[in-house]
Parts: structure tokens; C-alpha cells; sequence
């Protein structure tokens, strides 16, 4: 049974075929979730990620579940085992949005629905295929593309140097110190084949870059460690200037944003932002990733 819980999941091929299908018009197709559930379980909240998925699964002809902590408790009421074997009972995909990677690793491994993993915090693969789609929607493609990342290394970060480097792009990575991949995120990485550079010098990683890329510095459960961030990153906000050092890049940002601390207004509002087109490219993301898994041959009936 094939499943998306981060990008290397896929084949390059694999990856290339949800892209090419995120971006075809709606009706070429099919409505391959005709008359099924697609169960969408929230352990977290969310704005661009529920909105996107669910009008996604409509698009594909599907009826789109929220489910929340209310309704199953996940771990407690129920195992993650027995409430993921409820929902293969009455839908064709089941969704996830969890605290811990772990959990979703568990729904898939079960082996009775695909899963597709909406965020953890080992992986947000949806947003690197939304990333990748905006990259090729300014540039035509991602190959030969330089995309670096400032802040923090995360989960994001991780996600989309797999799809950047699956593609074809050189990725950078600029964070302070203390802040960078893991040595287990990073052997994932270079075990995917791809190679990609870490400093922490801005001046040193950005120019000649086509992307500068950025996220929150103080992530949803993070929010008790925010005076110790603050001052970790200090020297790393994305400002005009800071654009100035790679002239014809664009700005991408993940949302949502916390104007003031990671990236200015200037920059976020700015010519160079791309911060909207990416956020609706969550949509055909979310798209192409439901229409791979309902029509893969290793998920029919």
C-alpha cells in the first residue's frame, strides 16, 4: 500500500507525477474519490492545510470528514491502531495532522488505508510539493534553481530539501549554530542522494540564490521557549536588505508568518513575495497527492 509521510516516500518519478498532476486543470482528473470519504484528522489547527485538503478532496469528487481530538481522542479514547482501522471501515484515504511523526508512521504501518501525512514534526510534505509548484510557476522549473532557507531547521526545511533536491535544485541552509538539522535529518537527506550546504552566515549562503526562503522561528507548541529563540536568531530576520544580497530572488514564506520576529512587512508585502500564489498552490498540491494515492495500483480495492 503506498503512502506519503514525507517526500522521500516517493521515486523522483513518483514526485514528478504528483506535480505534473497538481498542475493540470481540475477536470483532466477524473473523479477518481467519486462517491467516497476521505477521513481528515486534525490533532492540530490549521488555516491553509484543513481549507486545502478538504476542497481538494471535493474536487476529486470525494466527501471530505474533519475529525478532531473531540470526536476520537486519538491514544487515549482509542489506540491509533483501532482508530485508524475504524476509519478504513468508511473512507478511501484518511489524512492526518499530528503532534508526533510516530503516530503517523503507526497509521501506515497497519497497511489498511493510505495515509497521507498533512504535518508532523518530522515532515510537511505537502507544503514542499506546494513550494516546488511555486518555484516552477516563476521559474518554468526547479532544476539548477538555488533555494535557501533561513531560519530555523525543521520539519519544513527537511521536506523541502528532499523535494528541491529530487528535482533537481541546489539547496542552502542558513541558520544559527545550534539551530541546524539533526544528524538523523540530515543522514535522511544524503541518504535520498541529495547534497545541500549549511552555514551559518548569511552573507556566505544567500547571494546568488533564486529563493530565499523562510518560517516561523517559534513553532505551535514552542511557544514557552520564545524569548530563548528570539535571541538565537537574532541576525537571521529576512529583511530588504537581506534580499538585496541575491537581487533577482524571490521571497516564499510558509505561513503563517509572525510579522516582526522571522521576516519583515516589507519583505512579506513586498514585490518580491510570492507568499500568496504558494499558499494557494496548497490547494493543487493537496490535489495531485490525493489523486497519486487513489489511483496507484498498490491502494485499489
Amino acid at each position: 500500500m503506498k503512502h506519503i509521510l514525507e517526500i522521500d516516500d516517493l521515486t523522483v518519478d513518483g514526485l514528478r507525477t504528483i506535480v505534473e498532476h497538481a498542475r493540470k486543470p481540475i477536470a483532466d482528473l477524473g473523479r477518481p474519490l467519486e462517491g467516497q470519504g476521505v477521513a481528515c484528522y486534525f490533532a492540530k489547527q490549521s488555516a491553509r492545510t484543513r481549507n486545502s485538503t478538504e476542497m481538494a478532496v471535493v474536487q476529486l469528487g470525494g466527501h471530505p470528514v474533519y475529525i478532531t481530538d473531540a470526536e476520537v481522542s486519538l491514544g487515549m479514547r482509542e489506540s491509533v491502531a483501532d482508530v485508524t482501522r475504524t476509519l478504513a471501515c468508511y473512507h478511501r484515504i484518511l489524512c492526518a495532522r499530528v503532534f508526533e511523526h510516530l503516530v503517523i508512521e503507526e497509521m501506515a504501518e497497519l497497511d489498511v488505508i493510505p495515509i497521507i501525512n498533512l504535518l508532523s514534526d518530522g515532515a510537511h510534505p505537502l507544503q514542499a510539493i506546494a513550494d516546488v509548484l511555486t518555484i516552477i510557476d516563476e521559474f518554468g522549473t526547479v532544476e539548477g534553481k538555488v533555494v535557501t532557507y533561513v531560519g530555523d531547521g525543521n520539519n519544513v526545511t527537511r521536506s523541502l530539501a528532499l523535494a528541491v533536491g529530487m528535482l533537481g535544485g541546489e539547496m542552502r541552509v542558513v541558520t544559527p549554530p545550534g539551530q541546524k538539522f539533526s544528524d538523523l535529518d540530515a543522514d535522511r537527506i544524503g541518504a535520498a542522494g541529495i547534497d545541500f550546504i549549511w552555514g551559518d552566515r548569511v552573507a556566505d549562503l544567500v547571494p546568488g540564490s533564486d529563493v530565499i526562503y523562510n518560517d516561523t522561528w517559534i513553532s505551535m507548541g514552542e511557544e514557552h521557549m520564545r524569548d530563548e529563540k528570539l535571541r538565537a536568531f537574532e541576525g537571521f530576520q529576512v529583511t530588504a536588505e537581506m534580499l538585496d544580497l541575491a537581487p533577482g530572488a524571490i521571497f516564499m514564506h510558509c505561513l503563517p508568518a509572525h510579522r516582526g520576529e522571522e521576516v519583515t512587512d516589507e519583505v512579506l508585502d513586498g514585490p518580491r513575495s510570492r507568499i500568496w500564489p504558494q499558499a494557494a498552490n496548497r490547494l493543487n498540491a493537496a490535489r495531485g497527492a490525493l489523486w497519486f494515492l487513489a489511483t496507484h495500483p498498490s491502494n485499489q480495492l
